[in-house]
Order: structure tokens, then C-alpha cells, then sequence
């Protein structure tokens, strides 16, 4: 199919359903588009809107971003995961604020330069707010490629990747790139799903390749199946009345940043620090233990709760809280601590 013909029949398709209300679509910026493609990589829109609507409450600049404190940036992040997102996110904010002046840069150089901002964002960025002829390659706008074109292999492999970047440099258009671009990551989520997808409904039916042979589950292709390992780690809640101790993690690592309970490898390491801090270790109790599943690894989680009765214990770990249940506090969570809280919120330990 000619390039022109690509770009035509999406355009035509977006204009009578793409998606055009989106809060980051209205008076759209810079900072706009590029807060919503940072929450959107690895999560859904619907998942993301509150998300959004409360980021932009709260910070409603850059600026004001930059000049929040990094606890309550994690704060409002808890519950979308991959907090390295809102790390880098809060760092970027910094670095427009001091070599930008607070202006969000509208250079690809410039933008490409900051904190968790690769070559797709950087061009969503100024193509979806500023209009400027730059190409996409997110996941949605790969997997419509892929089997638009019959393009085989896992797009996480750099000669895979750089085909797709081709084809998408090749069909998005000279003039109409904000609407197209859009219109691409709509068709993907839309209509060109990665289970079931509307075939009949999509404007390059008659041209695609994976439709004409009914092969979409082939494209794009999987990544290469690995056997994740598994470790254990025992969480130690302490537990005041409504307070539980937290401790901060540090800022870069696993959960970096955030507030969860002290973690051990195992019980004999649990209660080899209790001991040395002279906690009275007569009534600990093991919940019921779960697992989480991290991209490269699962923990199964054993948390072991225990009533103190003074909230002196432990307050000599530096950068630690007693987290009050009835009255939260601003900090970031790891979606683990996050459900075990709510579990002691609502009742006894089970």
C-alpha cells in the first residue's frame, strides 16, 4: 500500500471515531502530553485519566512538579506501578525548571534529553502538542504495523525495532502528523487489540496482510519465554494501635523511594533484628502469604504482623514513619504495602 493511502485511510477513520476528549487533549501542552505518555507506557488509558486529573490538580506546571517533594510525587503515583516512571518524571521537572527556565523544551534534542523520555515519547510529544513532523513507535502503533506489514519478530529485538521505525517514518504524513499519530494509538487500542481484534472494523483491512490471512496472533511476535526465578521475602509489620512502621526505601533499587515494611530473606533474619533492637518478638504472628510478580522476578511475600506497645521501637532507622491507618500520610507505597495497609485498615490480620 502507498504510504499516502495508509496515512489517508486512518486520518478518514480518525476524524469519524477517534478518541479527541481525552483530559490531555484539552488545551493541550507540552507538559500535557508528556505527563500522559509518561502514565501510559506499560498502562491503560482508563486506568490513567484519575491518575492525570490528580497530577494535574496538584501540580498544575512543571514548575510546581519540580518544587514538590518527592514523597508526595510517589505519593500520588501509588497504584500505577513501575515507579521508575514518577522518579524520572519528578528529575525531568527538575532539569526543565533549571536549564529551561520552567519552559518546556519543544527541540527533540532538548526533550529526548530528559529523565525516562525516549525517541516515541519525544515525538509524541511534539507532534501531539506542537504539531512538528516526528514519528511514533509506541505498543499500539507497533502491533498495527507489524501486522499491517507482516513485519515477523519480537519488537524488543533492535533489527525487529528498527523496521517498525522505518514503516512508521515512511506512512506518517507531512501535514495532519498530530491527528495521524493520535489516530494510530487509538487504532491500536481500539480496533487492532492484541487479543480479538476488530478486523472488520479497521480502515486497513482490505491492505493488511495478518487480516488477509487471518495470522494476527502471529504479529507482532512474542518475546522469548524465560522462567522467571523466585525468592522469598519476609515483611515485618509492626503494628502501634492505628500506626505501622515503615521504612524508606533507598532512592534507587527496587521500589526506590517508596515507604513498605522492613524486608528480610528470611524469619531467622526477621527476628535476628527484632533481637537486636529489643523487640519483644512473644506474639508475632505469619498472614497469609502472597505473591508478586515483578517483570523479571516473583517474590512471594510472607508478612509477619506483631502488636508492640510502645512507638519508640525502631525509630532510630532514619528515614522511617509510623504510618497512621485513620490518617494517612503523603508518601509513596509498593502496591504490596499498599494492600496489606488496607488489609489492617479493615480488620484484624488474617
Amino acid at each position: 500500500m502507498q504510504a499516502s493511502q495508509f496515512s489517508a485511510q486512518v486520518l478518514d477513520w480518525y476524524d469519524k471515531y477517534g478518541r479527541k476528549t481525552l483530559p490531555w487533549q484539552i488545551n493541550k501542552t507540552p507538559y500535557k502530553v508528556w505527563l500522559s505518555e509518561v502514565m501510559l507506557q506499560q498502562t491503560q488509558v482508563t486506568t490513567v485519566i484519575p491518575y492525570f486529573e490528580r497530577f494535574m490538580a496538584r501540580f498544575p506546571t512543571v514548575t510546581d512538579l519540580a518544587n514538590a517533594p518527592l514523597d508526595e510525587v510517589l505519593h500520588l503515583w501509588t497504584g500505577l506501578g513501575y515507579y521508575a516512571r514518577a522518579r524520572n518524571l519528578h528529575k525531568a521537572a527538575q532539569q526543565v525548571a533549571t536549564l529551561h527556565g520552567g519552559e518546556f523544551p519543544q527541540t527533540f534534542a532538548e526533550i529526548a534529553a530528559l529523565p525516562g523520555v525516549g525517541r516515541s515519547t519525544a515525538g509524541a510529544i511534539l507532534s501531539l502538542a506542537l504539531g512538528k513532523h516526528y514519528p511514533i513507535l509506541d505498543g499500539n502503533v507497533k502491533r498495527v504495523l507489524a501486522r499491517c506489514y507482516a513485519v515477523s519478530g519480537w519488537p524488543g529485538k533492535k533489527e525487529v525495532e528498527n523496521t517498525l521505525w522505518t514503516l512508521s517514518e515512511q506512512v506518517t504524513p507531512a501535514r495532519g502528523v498530530e491527528r495521524f499519530n493520535q489516530a494510530m494509538m487509538d487504532l491500536g487500542a481500539m480496533v487492532c487489540t492484541r487479543s480479538k481484534p476488530k478486523c472488520t472494523l479497521c480502515p486497513l483491512q482490505n491492505s493488511c496482510i495478518a487480516a488477509a490471512h487471518e495470522s494476527w496472533s502471529r504479529y507482532p511476535g512474542k518475546k522469548p519465554k524465560q522462567t522467571l526465578p523466585e525468592r522469598t521475602g519476609y515483611f515485618l509489620l509492626l503494628q502501634h494501635n492505628q500506626e505501622i512502621f515503615l521504612a524508606q526505601r533507598p532512592p534507587s533499587g527496587l521500589w526506590g523511594g517508596l515507604y513498605c515494611f522492613p524486608q528480610f530473606a528470611s524469619e531467622d533474619e526477621l527476628r535476628e533484628w527484632m533481637a537486636q533492637r529489643h523487640v519483644n518478638a512473644d506474639n508475632l504472628t505469619q498472614l497469609n502469604a502472597f505473591r508478586h510478580t515483578f517483570s523479571h522476578f516473583h517474590l512471594d511475600i510472607v508478612p509477619m504482623w506483631l502488636p508492640v506497645s510502645s512507638l519508640d521501637a525502631c525509630m532510630d532507622e532514619g528515614s522511617a514513619l509510623w504510618y497512621n491507618l485513620a490518617q494517612p500520610p503523603s508518601v509513596g507505597l509498593a502496591a504490596p504495602v499498599e494492600r496489606l495497609l488496607q488489609q489492617l485498615r479493615t480488620g484484624a490480620p488474617v
